[in-house]
């Protein structure tokens, strides 16, 4: 009969440490995994440009737009966010031989996948910082050509670098605060024969934005 009690016994106590590993576990796995963010974004280039035959300088205007981007979280601390905006800006060939050259202005769609890490996840905690780094691949369109014949924009894949943090205000809602740079370049040809006969300018242009965001978000 003893034998029999303490079979039972060591049998209830394998039960109540099984449900409990069980809870524990899924308590660990349950959390909010998708995340969306709207940002107001301000757009600053940090141009460059190495200019053929007229030679010169580039200089591109700052843009404000409103960006959305979706988090996917793998574990409490390891998501991948996918950003989606587009901007855009005037563009100058600036202190050339034939002086400043209006380019018109282009559109960029640069949408831009990050992998992030999130240092803070516990429940309660308020302030929450992370950092990401990804691809973009940056496509131009709608060129307008401005003072010269023609502009052509090579599509560009370049890398993306990130900080940021959120301040939860509930289990759901939040504020987002995020900087990011973008390294991206593009070859440029402008057709300026309707100034000089067959004249083409050939240049590498560096863009390298920084993007400076604040905004809301919800995680579900």
């Amino acid at each position: 009969m003893r034998k029999v009690l303490f079979a039972i016994m060591a049998m209830s106590l394998l039960t109540v440490n099984f449900v409990n590993g069980q809870d524990k576990e899924e308590k660990t796995n349950d959390f909010k995994r998708w995340q969306v963010r709207l940002r107001g974004v301000g757009v600053v280039p940090v141009e460059s440009a190495k200019v053929g035959v007229i030679g010169g300088d580039v200089a591109i205007s700052n843009a404000l737009i409103p960006e959305l981007d979706f988090t996917y979280f793998f574990t409490k601390n390891i998501a991948a966010e996918l950003i989606l905006g587009t901007t855009k800006h005037d563009v100058q060939a600036v202190n050339t031989a034939a002086g400043n050259v209006d380019l018109g202005s282009v559109y960029l769609l640069p949408p831009t996948l990050t992998a992030q890490y999130h240092f803070c996840t516990e429940k309660e905690g308020v302030f929450k910082p992370y950092i990401g780094a990804g691809l973009n691949y940056t496509l131009f369109y709608n060129v307008k050509s401005g003072a010269v014949a023609d502009v052509k924009y090579d599509n560009a894949l370049g890398y993306a670098a990130q900080v940021g943090f959120d301040l939860m205000i509930d289990d759901t809602y939040f504020i987002n605060v995020d900087a990011k740079r973008l390294f991206l370049s593009t070859d440029v040809t402008v057709d300026a024969s309707n100034l000089a006969p067959g004249l083409t300018v050939p240049a590498e242009v560096d863009i390298n934005p920084w993007l400076l965001g604040i905004g809301f978000g919800m995680k579900f």
